[in-house]
């Protein structure tokens, strides 16, 4: 989150967009939650149900690992490594099966070279820098009074913003694909297809939340900074 110091721009652009994400943050929670009480009718752990995904896409380079935390589930690209939470790994639940064969989507997309996902893991290094200098480029231009620090920061924070609506369709796409795969194959019946589709679409809202976040926030800064001149 960007500090500034407060103005209305931060009621009227950045606090609706705020609530937003909290309220997409809660929804994933509360979803995962509920749906990770219901077992799947074959019994298959997350961790069975992402191996079957990448068999069935014939992807075979991945690891699958069991890692401590509460819906930390990623996949790493640069090790190769479906990385699962426990209550993911070993549980037999339709919300474990849905997150889990999620980030298998992911392999999947790497796998098959999915130009969204290639063009992100390009720009991290540079959204990286962004993330870090921006918000102190920001305030030193306003500090000293320099315009042009302040517009560089704005400009690295645009990038981050970008990087952001670059991982929307990449999140969008491996859902379809595990929703795709789950129902195909028979992991999942037909009536857990749809629980398991609730916990990653509320999934996805999260991201959409950040995004809106960052976007609100870069609009505040651009109007701040032409105020400013």
């Amino acid at each position: 989150m960007l500090y500034l110091p407060f103005d209305p721009l931060y009621l009227y652009l950045v606090l609706p967009a705020l609530i937003f994400s909290m309220w997409a943050q809660y929804k994933v929670k509360s979803n995962f939650k509920k749906y990770s009480k219901q077992r799947t009718v074959k019994g298959i752990t997350g961790a069975e149900a992402a191996r079957d995904v990448l068999r069935r896409a014939g992807v075979s380079n991945i690891r699958i690992e069991r890692i401590n935390g509460n819906l930390t589930d990623h996949f790493d690209p640069r090790a190769n490594v479906i990385r699962l939470s426990e209550n993911v790994y070993d549980t037999p639940s339709v919300a474990a099966v849905g997150v889990a064969a999620h980030e298998a989507g992911h392999a999947v997309q790497y796998a098959s070279h999915y130009s969204p996902i290639k063009i992100r893991a390009a720009i991290i290094p540079v959204t990286n820098i962004g993330s870090k200098l921006s918000v102190p480029l920001i305030l030193a231009g306003m500090f000293f009074e320099m315009t042009g620090l302040i517009d560089l920061g704005i400009i690295l924070f645009g990038l981050v913003v970008v990087f952001q609506l670059l991982t929307l369709p990449v999140e969008f796409n491996a859902s379809r694909r595990a929703i795709k795969i789950l129902g195909e194959t028979g992991l999942l019946t037909r009536e857990e297809l749809p629980c398991s589709k609730k916990v990653l679409s509320a999934a996805a809202l999260t991201y959409v939340g950040a995004l809106a976040v960052s976007l609100a926030q870069l609009l505040r800064l651009i109007t701040i900074s032409r105020r400013r001149r």
